[in-house]
């Protein structure tokens, strides 16, 4: 895990000062609100539907159990006893009173954090997979790369005011965790014919109003180049990308536009006259890097059996195999934290689950903690002997539920109850499908399925790429959904297929009962939701889901 440096802490320290100072002169009246809002926004302060929302960067969705007790303490705090994961795997706050902001953002740099660059049109949090450094499928290990993009880009002089947000994705694996396709840049660790290490580098992808699918721009980019190569697509994107139009600002609408060759003609002739500019860096400046991302120290006398007690206990049975994931050490298992239960809202965490959470890691995973793009978290290195242990100490505070993957793990964004921008509700259309589909049994036989919900066309809930993507509209002051089918945000990444007209709030769960019990009639096998809706098409899905509605 990165360390803070001196100079990185003193950095983060100066912005927390810079911003109490400007919500001081706020309240003073020497700053108006269009003036206040550009500077909160660039500390990850919304002011959402009834209250601010402030944003927390998780870099890469690696936590410490220290940072997590610190998340908790906020939570308990200054907010309502609460935090919300979210889909790129930072935690947010829902209710903080703007007199206390800069207490949390204090509270924050304590433990080497802060909420810059989670807002605003700049560079992201940069995401990645959230078993990096724990899974056998990978060919390195992306988070040094993260943390090297996460230096680069931290208030970087040139690319600070964007004409849109801009986010990149790393992975290390052959399977892909982390969504590379749907990013404004997807970078893709690989290996060439003479078994270097490189990127491939994709462009252009996203989702919202206008979802695309990212293209690749390079085959394979030397390592040693990515800094100056980012350069050359941001510097082309931050010169050529429209600034007359919100909807329109997103680089996947100026790949779209040019084409992809001509983007990639753009790029290569700046990278030709600018890479040996500056964003460049030395072969010791990544291997310092790698250096804070050591592997687990391998286990010794411990035994790689599965517990004896999945023989015995039916429920921890049942959580092993859905929760739990093969480790490089085989003495380990990678354990999924569920935040998906009937109790609360997807995503949602109790800041005295955050304390257990964070007290199990330090116990049970070297005091390490993942949070995932599909709103869970991870301990990435728990011995095998222990899962026992730690399933009855998670079961105890209800973050046990044994469906990673399934019907009920759903991304649901806040929706109508907190956004401003949303057409419609998401938090209840999750809890009318868990009351539809409780039975964990019929979700097993279901295999693996996702469904994902939006409230409006932001697509924050990733509606476009899920198994089934929900995505609410208002109709004369109703609401109501669209649904989605096919999608997918895997290597072969795709997006869902219209249904048709739009449902009643009253009718989803009607609807997912019709489409899943359309998908168990034509299934062969154990064919995957997937699998089956790409050989049978939408029409027997569509025709049993307007029949059942009419």
């Amino acid at each position: 895990m990165y360390q803070y440096t001196e100079q990185d802490k003193a950095f983060v320290q100066a912005r927390v000062d810079e911003f109490a100072d400007q919500v001081a002169r706020y309240n003073e009246g020497m700053l108006d609100e269009d003036e206040f809002k550009q500077l909160r926004l660039r500390n990850g302060l919304y002011y959402q539907r009834h209250a601010y929302m402030l944003r927390v960067a998780i870099p890469y969705g690696v936590l410490s159990s220290k940072q997590l007790h610190q998340l908790a303490h906020i939570a308990s705090t200054y907010d309502k006893d609460y935090g919300h994961f979210t889909t790129r795997q930072n935690i947010q706050y829902n209710w903080p009173d703007l007199q206390d902001v800069p207490k949390i953002l204090q509270s924050l740099a304590d433990v080497e954090m802060h909420a810059i660059q989670t807002s605003g049109n700049c560079i992201r949090n940069t995401t990645t997979d959230p078993l990096a450094g724990a899974t056998a499928d990978e060919i390195e290990d992306p988070r040094p790369w993260c943390e090297l993009i996460r230096q680069w880009s931290t208030l970087h002089p040139e690319f600070n005011w964007l004409p849109r947000k801009f986010k990149i994705a790393v992975t290390g694996s052959r399977n892909d965790r982390a969504a590379v396709q749907v990013h404004d840049i997807g970078l893709r660790l690989i290996k060439n014919k003479d078994n270097e290490t490189g990127f491939e580098v994709l462009v252009g992808g996203g989702l919202g109003r206008t979802p695309h699918i990212g293209s690749v721009i390079r085959d394979f980019l030397p390592s040693a180049d990515l800094l100056t190569y980012l350069n050359a697509i941001l510097r082309v994107y931050n010169q050529a990308g429209r600034r007359d139009n919100l909807y329109k600002a997103r680089i996947k609408i100026l790949v779209s536009a040019m084409g992809i060759d001509a983007f990639r003609t753009a790029v290569e002739t700046e990278w030709a006259s600018s890479k040996n500019e500056d964003d460049t860096f030395s072969e010791e400046t990544i291997n310092a890097l790698k250096a804070q991302f050591p592997l687990a120290p391998k286990l010794n006398g411990a035994t790689d059996q599965p517990p004896a007690e999945i023989f015995s206990h039916p429920l921890f049975n049942q959580w092993y195999k859905s929760n739990t994931r093969e480790h490089l050490d085989t003495n380990r298992r990678i354990v999924f934290i569920s935040l998906k239960s009937p109790f609360a809202p997807a995503g949602d965490i109790t800041s005295e689950q955050m304390h257990t959470v964070a007290d199990l890691a330090e116990e049970f995973s070297l005091s390490e903690i993942r949070s995932t793009h599909e709103q869970n978290l991870v301990l990435p290195h728990v011995p095998v002997s222990e899962l026992f242990r730690l399933w009855k100490a998670l079961n105890g505070k209800r973050l046990a539920t044994a469906n990673i993957g399934k019907l009920s793990d759903m991304i649901v964004c806040p929706g109508l109850d907190f956004c401003s921008l949303a057409n419609a509700g998401t938090i209840s259309i999750y809890d009318q499908i868990n009351a539809r589909f409780d039975n964990l049994d019929f979700q097993y036989e279901l295999g693996d399925i996702s469904i994902k919900i939006s409230g409006c066309m932001n697509a924050c809930g990733h509606h476009h790429v899920g198994d089934i993507g929900i995505l609410g509209v208002e109709k004369s002051g109703e609401e109501w959904y669209q649904l989605t089918l096919g999608g997918h945000a895997g290597n072969k990444a795709a997006l869902g297929k219209r249904l048709g007209k739009a449902i009643p709030k009253v009718a989803v769960a009607d609807a997912i009962e019709s489409i899943l019990n359309t998908f168990i009639r034509e299934r062969i096998e154990n064919e995957t939701f997937n699998a089956t809706f790409e050989r049978v098409g939408i029409a027997p899905f569509k025709e049993t889901v307007y029949a059942t509605a009419a």
